[in-house]
């Protein structure tokens, strides 16, 4: 975390004061970076930096995806549930598919998972300026790459003068790995989540199209008298 929040505190200023970012979206930035530098280790052995990351990610996360929330036009009510029900999923149910299918050093050891990662942040903070938007996703793939890039500097030995490869050398770095299973799963979400960020402000204009669709149709059906009222005798 200490080479990710450097890292993420010279991406903020950089972006606040050569790029025009709002000061709070550089402030974001950075400690997205920062925390960033954690999740390659959510599938260590421990469970320590899983059981960190899920706890904070579930109390952040609803609140990052206010714009979401607003896109979908939620009622505050709406908005309390979907937060509490992220808020379950990661906690439960993500931090045990973690435990469950991950080894370490696996596939999520890789660069095609800092970039899966990069785009669900893309979905998951929509913002009123596309901009921002990509500014803050890109934040948490560099997190995510100094880990792996740290990693790789730390599998390199110098010793009495001679450098020597640790057998985790070429693990964090990676395209592809050798579970096949791993590869396909991995790949598999990158391109899914890369289709969603792609059609993304369409998917939301369809929802918001239906809604008013269907909304007359509900107010007619209220208004309407029941089927069972055309049986009865008109009173004159």
């Amino acid at each position: 975390m200490t080479g990710s929040t450097l890292v993420g505190a010279s991406y903020g200023y950089w972006g606040t004061f050569h790029q025009g970012i709002s000061i709070e979206s550089g402030l974001l930035a950075a400690g997205l970076c920062s925390v960033a530098g954690m999740l390659p280790d959510l599938d260590s052995n421990s469970g320590v930096p899983l059981r960190e990351t899920s706890m904070f990610a579930s109390a952040v996360v609803p609140m990052l995806m206010i714009h979401r929330f607003r896109d979908l036009e939620l009622s505050t009510e709406a908005m309390a549930l979907a937060a509490m029900l992220i808020y379950i999923a990661i906690r439960f149910f993500i931090v045990e598919i973690f435990r469950r299918y991950t080894v370490h050093r696996g596939m999520w050891h890789s660069i095609p998972a800092a970039a899966s990662v990069g785009i669900l942040a893309y979905l998951v903070m929509p913002s009123p300026s596309e901009g921002e938007r990509v500014y803050k996703s890109i934040a948490v793939v560099l997190g995510f790459m100094v880990h792996l890039i740290l990693d790789e500097i730390w599998s390199i030995d110098y010793r009495h003068g001679r450098f020597r490869l640790k057998k985790s050398f070429g693990t964090a770095l990676k395209f592809w790995g050798d579970n096949m299973t791993a590869n396909v799963s991995v790949y598999g979400k990158l391109i899914l989540f890369a289709y969603l960020a792609w059609g993304d402000q369409d998917i939301i204009d369809r929802l918001r199209e239906r809604e008013r669709w269907t909304q007359p149709q509900i107010a007619e059906q209220r208004e309407a008298p029941p089927p069972w009222q055309a049986w009865l005798p008109v009173r004159r």
